[in-house]
């Protein structure tokens, strides 16, 4: 069929020129891969072309590359994030536990310095702790966890593995309040061991958790350095127990005496655990005779 004036022929309309058309299109088709497939001579057309094309390739995957790059952003720093605070709490939790065991080694150092002093006063003595302390600035007071159905009377002395540390001054079912020697209101008899001389302690005034020994007379021989021990007097402490150590001597306004301060021996501000001393009985006549379990037995008498 003739196609009529102004009408275009296209590769696929019907009639023989057309198909004419496409065999040899065809068939040319067939030859260049044919050359190409043997020879490789549009390789390097081909290379260029790519060259052209990769910017297109690249501009095109661009948003879904930074898609991908802010969501492995986000997840990376999320991670960190999340490592970091285990990472913190895991430390936290080392050194809760670190000083939790330092506690307990020095809890235990405590109780074994008690058990040692214990063992060496050869007095009957009750171990307690220690279950609040009076912030007052007035008082110098601690509350323990032993009363009248342990046996705790009023007066009963309070040591340490150090030293004297004060005296029941209340007593309740199952508590009791001890007052510090540093407390204001506080006195005990001691001796300074270097010399033997007599005085009273007083629990410092002024808040500083120091002795106070007032009115010594200034020839007499007080040094820095010099131990306070119980002097016995008054029947309240035994004798012997340490109290404390001159820190500070110095005259009053009048010239006449001197005034001392001194440190208690007892570790007043970190004891937990303390010793209640009891009253020993004091034995009635002459002391029992040993008898030699060496010497022969007597024969009875006929």
């Amino acid at each position: 069929m003739a196609l009529a004036p102004g009408d275009n022929a296209t590769l696929f309309s019907a009639g023989a020129a057309s198909t004419l058309r496409l065999i040899v299109y065809l068939a040319a088709a067939a030859i260049l891969m044919i050359v190409d497939h043997r020879g490789g001579y549009l390789q390097t057309l081909r290379g260029h072309a790519s060259l052209l094309v990769e910017p297109a390739y690249r501009l095109a995957a661009l948003p879904a590359d930074a898609a991908r790059a802010t969501r492995t952003a986000v997840a990376s720093q999320s991670a960190l994030v999340a490592e970091n605070r285990e990472l913190r709490e895991a430390l936290l939790l080392a050194q809760a536990r670190l000083n939790r065991a330092d506690a307990v080694a020095a809890q235990n150092e405590r109780l074994q310095d008690l058990l040692e002093a214990q063992k060496s006063l050869g007095l009957s003595v009750q171990m307690a702790s220690l279950l609040d302390i009076d912030i007052d600035p007035g008082r110098r007071r601690l509350v323990i966890n032993r009363g009248t159905r342990q046996g705790v009377s009023v007066g009963q002395p309070v040591i340490d593995a150090l030293g004297i540390m004060g005296q029941v001054v209340e007593v309740l079912p199952n508590t009791a309040v001890v007052m510090l020697l540093t407390d204001p209101g506080h006195a005990i008899p001691v001796t300074i061991e270097r010399t033997g001389m007599r005085t009273i302690a007083y629990g410092d005034k002024e808040a500083r958790d120091l002795l106070e020994l007032s009115n010594i007379p200034t020839s007499a021989d007080v040094q820095v350095g010099d131990k306070l021990i119980t002097s016995g007097l008054g029947g309240r402490f035994p004798s012997g127990f340490p109290v404390g150590e001159i820190r500070d001597v110095r005259n009053d306004d009048t010239g006449m005496f001197a005034t001392a301060l001194a440190t208690p021996a007892a570790a007043i501000n970190r004891s937990s655990e303390v010793l209640l001393l009891h009253d020993l009985p004091q034995p009635y006549g002459p002391p029992q005779p040993q008898v030699d379990a060496t010497a022969p037995a007597p024969e009875p008498v006929p």
